[in-house]
């Protein structure tokens, strides 16, 4: 049976509950990553859309990728916590921000993307898969 993992915004108005395993976690180093999340880069771990029970009114945030691509963020109104995505060229997957987990202790990203953009201070480990874009 898979674990649940729970989750939420800063200020607890938003909460989750992940029923399903992850599909996969990565870290991407985009430029509207590194602008989302105020960083270096942002973590992303993919779930199954059916996969997670929100809690909690979420605000809709609407952005045109470089390849046209419609990108949907959900975030907290109250606390402005994104807590997941949409991107517009797969469907039934979610794009979680994996720091709104309760318990972030496991978590080791698998692949780093865009690393064309990463910033140059970086150091991506070795065992990691690396992709120049996405």
């Amino acid at each position: 049976m898979t674990k649940s993992y729970l989750g939420g915004c800063q200020c607890g108005r938003v909460r989750y509950t992940l029923t399903q395993d992850p599909v996969r976690l990565y870290a991407c180093h985009c430029t509207e990553c590194q602008r989302q999340s105020g960083s270096a880069f942002s973590m992303t771990m993919l779930v199954n859309e059916d996969g997670i029970d929100v809690t909690g009114t979420l605000k809709e945030f609407v952005r045109i990728s470089d390849k046209g691509n419609s990108v949907k963020g959900y975030f907290c109104p109250e606390c402005g916590v994104r807590i997941y995505g949409k991107p517009g060229y797969v469907e039934g997957l979610l794009s979680l921000k994996p720091g709104t987990l309760d318990d972030t202790s496991w978590l080791e990203p698998t692949a780093a993307l865009w690393v064309k953009s990463s910033q140059k201070w970086i150091e991506i480990p070795e065992h990691m898969e690396q992709l120049e874009e996405q």
